[in-house]
């Protein structure tokens, strides 16, 4: 069987692509091998799958229903590997194999097609900020990026890609940062990119966590993201900003973030996802994220 990356992935890894960056042209060798090594039965790639990994939904053995995920270096695989095994199935999908020399994550099948996201708002928001509770525990010793760390590689190209017209919102969710690193509260594990999206349900357990870029930081961080989950029905409403406002307040009094650090937060992941997607020509989720943004 071709294992051909979906063209979601092609565009996406395009976007961020290094110079002599050849993950994408040898995917497919590397595919089979990873399944021949596990003596796996390939049922199809996931379609239209994520953007730093190519998922094969397959069968052990046994029979048994897996996931087989193949990500390049630079999305981080073990550090993804190392979140889901100190989880260990709390909160997010179960790691079936705790180390593979290629890579290669084995998890657990979950149901991709239903996502928190296909439920109706008010009760997505409830599953997805559940699901994330139960993530936000002490970090383990493996050295985990933290949110300083990342966020200052963001907020320099920030600083390098803005238009004119956007300095303002740059310097501003520039300053919030600033002002949120400089008392930190608390460090936990983080799920790193926590969306509606990225819980499926599951047999175990009705919701799960999947796609981790793990980080330890503050939990105002990860929620952040969630905030402006269908941030294109936001948008559309003439309600929009002040819906905004109540997310903001409604998901930090239910899982006890400090509400102002949660806006701050918010502000900056809307602005540098908006001025990155701008950058690659996405401009019209940059027009959606950036009107956001403006709102807080």
């Amino acid at each position: 069987m071709a294992f051909e990356p979906p063209q979601r992935l092609v565009r996406a890894l395009g976007e961020t692509a290094a110079d002599g960056d050849d993950w994408l042209r040898k995917l497919p060798e590397a595919a089979q091998q990873a399944v021949a090594l596990r003596e796996l039965t390939v049922e199809r790639v996931q379609v239209p799958g994520g953007r730093s990994s190519l998922v094969l939904l397959v069968r052990r053995a046994d029979g048994t229903p897996a996931v087989l995920k193949l990500a390049p270096p630079r999305a981080r695989p073990e550090s993804e590997r190392a979140a889901l095994a100190h989880w260990g199935g709390r909160g997010a999908v179960q790691l079936l194999e705790p180390v593979a020399a290629d890579g290669a994550l084995l998890l657990e099948r979950l149901h991709p097609e239903m996502s928190v996201r296909s439920l109706p708002e008010a009760k997505a928001l409830l599953e997805a900020a559940g699901t994330l509770r139960k993530l936000w525990v002490e970090p383990p010793g493996y050295p985990f990026e933290t949110v300083a760390r990342r966020t200052g590689r963001q907020a320099e190209a920030m600083r390098a890609s803005a238009d004119a017209e956007l300095v303002p919102l740059v310097d501003a969710a520039l300053a919030a940062r600033e002002e949120l690193l400089a008392a930190p509260p608390e460090q936990r594990l983080l799920h790193g990119t926590f969306r509606q999206s990225k819980v499926l349900a599951g047999d175990r357990m009705p919701w799960l966590a999947v796609g981790p870029d793990p980080v330890v930081g503050e939990c105002a961080f990860d929620l952040a993201r969630l905030v402006r989950d269908r941030v294109e029905d936001l948008i559309a409403t003439p309600s929009g900003a002040a819906t905004t406002r109540r997310r903001v307040k409604r998901l930090a009094e239910s899982l006890d973030v400090d509400q102002e650090r949660l806006r701050g937060w918010t502000l900056f992941r809307a602005v540098e996802s908006g001025v990155r997607a701008r950058r690659v020509g996405r401009l019209k989720d940059a027009e959606l994220l950036l009107e956001f943004a403006a709102w807080l």
